[in-house]
């Protein structure tokens, strides 16, 4: 008889039956192929490799090829197909996956050999199968590798004085003679199994605190977003990046928790002033997402329609969007814009019907090169073409496909250059129309 795994959703219980079987599957063509097993092992682990040999056979019928195959409840989790040029024994290997929430219990082996005229003998295994109990499991993050020591089954904890983030990833090293390596990692919104993308533990505070990870459930903390916006906690949106939907009145005060060395952040003026240690709202009321990239130290700051980033309404409204070269916040070095609407600046909306967007030369914008253009919305789609967009600026020009730039695209005038050092506002006018913009530059 066979017995079979049965995984079903979070783990049902295993139905067994016993022993191996041999099925010889209706003949298309002659022969009768033969398969017996030579070595396998009697169990195994989550995460093994399972070393057969099995030798092949038939009625004088030449032999075309042996699969061997894994199965949980029926299903084909792992498989492997040698070719088989002639009658003996043949060797190979199957990994056995590392599956969440499933229990211990007994898996299928089935060897299938097959001859030139498509005759199968099929060969049935038991295999039971567990989840390794590993003695630890090793935390590694940039410079500095963690050890999460065994607490009980499949639970594993760190306590120690830690800084209230800590982002790595989490290696179960190889258990038995079979074993290998089991990563587990963060896709965005949990941890899963085969991915080193950092998981981003963190804690309210830095200190003496507990990380803890279950190698059966996956379950894993602690994750307490201490970051807050007037009073609103900010959730994490990918690797050191935690965001957070505001109504925010022009000039309310917004008051920063939980981000330490938050003085040493770049603060966009266009939407948040900062007098002394305090910060206020700097565009017009509105809804907004706020962004904070822990990697580049600054807020992000793009306005909302609804649930919804927002765009150009016919009206005037909404909000205008910068695609193109030459400019990028906190620095355009690191983080320019380019053609990418991923990437795309939201201009302040500051009322009136007019958009702003200030620069540094050299630090956020390009002193000699600038060739961006205006968008409807955070993609491609509605745009300012030169049609729809003029400016009287002795400095910046609005390109009509002739003169250097494409229609609607920034550039520097001929010979001139932004000041190294200085900042320069950008202005939108709608209240003309949508079709009649009015680009203001000045030099502050």
């Amino acid at each position: 008889m066979r017995r079979l795994i049965n995984y079903a959703a979070l783990g049902l219980i295993f139905a067994v039956l016993f022993g191996c079987k041999e099925e010889f599957i209706v003949p298309v063509g002659g022969g009768k192929p033969t398969v017996e097993i030579v070595t396998k092992p009697n169990a195994a682990f989550f995460g093994d490799s399972i070393v057969y040999k099995v030798k092949v056979a038939d009625q004088g019928k030449e032999l075309s090829t042996l699969k061997a195959e894994l199965l949980f409840s029926e299903e084909v989790v792992a498989s492997q197909t040698i070719r088989t040029n002639a009658y003996g024994e043949y060797e190979g290997k199957l990994f056995v996956p590392f599956l969440k929430q499933v229990p211990n219990g007994t898996a299928t082996l089935r060897f299938t050999a097959q001859n030139v005229e498509l005759v199968k003998t099929e060969l049935l295994a038991d295999l039971p199968l567990s989840r390794p109990e590993f003695p630890f499991l090793n935390l590694i993050t940039e410079g500095k590798t963690y050890k999460l020591l065994r607490k009980a089954a499949n639970q594993y904890e760190l306590t120690e004085n830690l800084p209230f983030k800590v982002n790595g990833y989490i290696e179960a090293p190889a258990f038995g003679a079979q074993g290998n390596k089991i990563l587990f990692g963060w896709n965005g919104e949990a941890v899963t199994e085969g991915s080193t993308t950092n998981i981003p533990f963190s804690n309210s505070v830095s200190g003496q605190y507990t990380i803890a990870f279950n190698t059966f459930s996956y379950e894993a903390s602690p994750f307490i977003i201490g970051y807050a916006i007037n009073g609103n906690g900010m959730r994490l949106q990918g690797e050191n990046l935690y965001s957070v939907d505001l109504n925010l009145a022009m000039n309310e005060e917004m008051v920063i928790d939980g981000i330490e060395g938050l003085s040493n952040w770049w603060i966009d003026s266009d939407f948040i002033r900062k007098e002394g240690d305090q910060y206020f709202f700097n565009a017009m009321t509105g809804k907004y997402r706020i962004t904070a990239d822990f990697d580049k130290e600054y807020f992000k700051v793009e306005a909302m329609s609804g649930n919804n980033l927002a765009s150009l309404n016919a009206d005037g409204t909404g909000a205008i969007w910068i695609i193109g070269e030459g400019i990028g916040k906190p620095k355009v070095a690191s983080n320019e814009v380019g053609w990418n609407p991923d990437k795309a600046l939201c201009l302040a909306p500051i009322g009136g019907k007019k958009y702003r967007v200030t620069v540094v030369a050299g630090t956020t914008v390009k002193a000699d090169n600038i060739n961006f253009k205006f968008f409807h919305q955070k993609n491609w789609g509605g745009e300012f073409k030169h049609t729809d967009l003029s400016s009287n600026s002795d400095i910046v020009f609005v390109g009509d496909g002739t003169n250097g730039r494409d229609s609607g695209n920034l550039g520097l005038v001929a010979g001139k250059q932004l000041e190294a050092g200085k900042t320069y506002v950008f202005t939108v006018d709608l209240s003309p129309g949508n079709n009649a913009a009015k680009l203001e530059v000045v030099r502050k």
